[in-house]
């Protein structure tokens, strides 16, 4: 028999249509070669650009967990254009996901990378800070959401690195708008607006006051026209207690 907690998460999928993995930027600049330098290119082994991330210590990234289905192997730092090969490129060592993360939709979509060895911290690769387990967001605080990706619905996605100011959204009002929200999200774009993120790579950071404070988890259909819903973000400040003991121990859960 099914769970009260699926059945729900069924009806709201049947009412609002398939979730779309995030982080394309719409409606944004290029990101200039001299800032976010954090930002993080994760590939599969193939080389293709699969999701984004971004570096938090020497040996660590965060991702978003659904971009495992993309069986990720490496990433590649250093780099705002994706076909320069002045880069750093690492294996990824283990993937790191909380353990009660079952689908996209239901949150918990975090997944913490580990490298195979500490990158070299530089000019054009060095690390963000993330928030302290308690944080408040303004409503319409302006934050930015970077990332790799399509700038328009129907297009391919680009090779340099785009960035967009998006606004806070009050999470009520999101409630209201995405039945059947997961816990420990942010809100921000997507919604009576024509910026936020789109399908895509996902795993990129929500920057908000030089922090990063989410990781792009999703938004409607794999539609890029807004405004349609709220982007969704799992909130980083909830898991700090769990990337921390992570950094720190280097042990890893199933």
């Amino acid at each position: 028999m099914l769970s009260l907690q699926k059945i729900l998460l069924l009806h709201v999928l049947a009412c609002l249509g398939r979730l779309a993995h995030g982080s394309d930027i719409i409606h944004g600049t290029k990101a200039p070669e001299n800032s976010m330098h954090y930002m993080a290119s994760v590939q599969n082994n193939m080389g293709q650009h699969v999701c984004g991330g971004f570096l938090i210590t020497e040996d660590f990234v965060v991702s978003a967990a659904h971009c495992n289905d993309s069986t990720p192997t490496h990433v590649v730092l250093g780099n705002h254009n994706l076909k320069n090969s002045n880069h750093q490129k690492i294996k990824i060592k283990n993937k790191n996901i909380r353990k009660n993360y079952q689908n996209i939709g239901q949150g918990n979509d975090i997944m913490l990378l580990e490298l195979l060895y500490k990158v070299q911290l530089n000019e054009r690769v060095q690390t963000i800070q993330l928030p302290p387990a308690e944080i408040h967001l303004e409503e319409n605080q302006v934050c930015q959401v970077a990332g790799w990706g399509k700038t328009e619905t129907d297009v391919k996605s680009v090779d340099e690195l785009r960035v967009v100011d998006v606004s806070v959204i009050n999470l009520r009002v999101c409630e209201e708008l995405w039945h059947g929200l997961p816990a420990n999200v942010i809100c921000a774009g997507g919604y009576k607006t024509t910026k936020g993120f789109c399908q895509g790579d996902s795993g990129g950071p929500l920057l908000c006051d030089g922090l990063a404070v989410g990781v792009v988890s999703f938004n409607y259909k794999e539609n890029c026209s807004y405004p349609n819903k709220p982007n969704v973000y799992t909130d980083i400040s909830k898991y700090r207690q769990w990337i921390d003991g992570i950094v720190k121990s280097r042990k890893y859960e199933e």
